[in-house]
């Protein structure tokens, strides 16, 4: 094949690819402050997986806009718990700790926006250090009311400090979870992702979900038509975007607080439906 016949080829697939996709969703951060509270809410306080940071809530040193990018930053500050209580900090690890050392943020879509079955993509530079567990991922919008990990969780991007140059794809359902052991995920290697920026994104519809990046598939999950335990990703989703600092994963090696503060910067979030 000639090389003027290999650039006709893919100058006729690329406008059929583009084709396939019209944008329903996005936020390219071009407004400076804090996120767009039209599209955007917060986790708040200590959330999950014994991490240490307390998510904080419309509070622009952990997310703000500026340059035209989302800032997520990770903060070694004192932070008071209001749900510390020392009756019953026995019974719950979120209760037990009086002030956080860490503070951070986690924007989420819930309530606000929520698909079911497309593409999301995600274009991010990552934090660096020891300790630190940035992710884009999705939780069911019945989440609520199923519990986890039976509402499905995707995870379109995983990174742990530790481990710097290595992406995770991941998906959680009530068959095939991490704390059965039975998760089923993939990961690849993305040389300093702290450095450039690079797309993380996910494709899903009725029969499989793929990850991807740079546009490099990596990971595919298909639907084996079992039931809702190993297939609950026929409902609509919700959108996550935290850094973590510390926590069952992040801090499995120990943490280095001479990194902080550091932050996962987002050029632009763009979800899309098939035509």
């Amino acid at each position: 094949m000639s090389f003027r016949s290999f650039l006709l080829i893919l100058g006729l697939a690329l406008p059929l690819q583009a084709a396939e996709w019209k944008l329903v969703w996005s936020d390219d951060f071009d407004k400076p402050g804090l996120p767009d509270p039209s599209k955007w809410t917060y986790e708040e306080g200590f959330v999950r997986n014994n991490e240490l940071q307390f998510y904080t809530r419309s509070r622009r040193e952990n997310a703000r806009v500026e340059n035209g990018l989302l800032i997520i930053e990770t903060r070694k500050e004192s932070w008071r718990n209001p749900q510390y209580d020392p009756q019953r900090q026995q019974r719950s690890w979120r209760l037990s700790r009086e002030t956080a050392d860490y503070t951070s943020a986690s924007l989420i879509t819930q309530g606000i926006a929520e698909w079911k079955y497309g593409r999301v993509e995600v274009r991010a530079k990552l934090p660096r250090g020891k300790g630190f567990w940035p992710a884009i991922w999705m939780l069911g919008s019945n989440q609520e009311k199923a519990g986890w990990p039976a509402c499905g969780e995707i995870d379109i991007m995983e990174n742990v400090g530790f481990d710097p140059d290595t992406i995770h794809g991941t998906i959680h359902t009530a068959k095939y979870n991490h704390v059965k052991k039975t998760q089923k995920g993939a990961k690849t290697m993305v040389p300093r992702p702290y450095e450039d920026f690079h797309v993380y994104a996910m494709e899903w519809n009725e029969n499989q979900l793929d990850i991807f990046v740079d546009g490099r598939r990596y990971f595919s999950f298909t639907n084996e038509k079992s039931g809702s335990e190993a297939w609950p990703f026929d409902q609509p989703m919700y959108l996550i975007l935290n850094v973590a600092f510390g926590g069952a994963w992040g801090g499995q090696q120990g943490i280095d607080n001479s990194t902080l503060p550091q932050s996962m910067a987002v050029d632009y979030v763009r979800v899309y439906a098939r035509r």
